[in-house]
């Protein structure tokens, strides 16, 4: 299945308590327990205002209505065309 990341404008998010982002960790699993196994979430990094996330997912649809069901944004989703590393040169 492709991978994804979405884009998620949520002001302030970098100053969330571990409760606050524990609840809603809690939420989007919940959300994905129900659209299993069309939709997975690899892991999220959280910055002042964005939360960036990876997603495993049969198309952009299914990451899309994982958000509309949890009540997040996801102001961008763009499908992961390549990964690079530092071992991507050779070197």
């Amino acid at each position: 299945m492709p991978k994804y990341v979405i884009e998620r404008d949520i002001p302030s998010i970098g100053s969330f308590s571990p409760a606050q982002l524990g609840e809603a960790s809690r939420k989007s699993c919940n959300v994905l327990h129900q659209l299993a196994p069309r939709v997975q979430w690899v892991q999220s990094y959280v910055t002042g205002d964005r939360l960036y996330c990876i997603y495993i997912a049969a198309n952009e649809e299914a990451v899309r209505e994982h958000a509309r069901l949890g009540g997040f944004p996801a102001n961008r989703v763009s499908e992961v065309k390549a990964i690079i590393d530092p071992t991507t040169g050779g070197d």
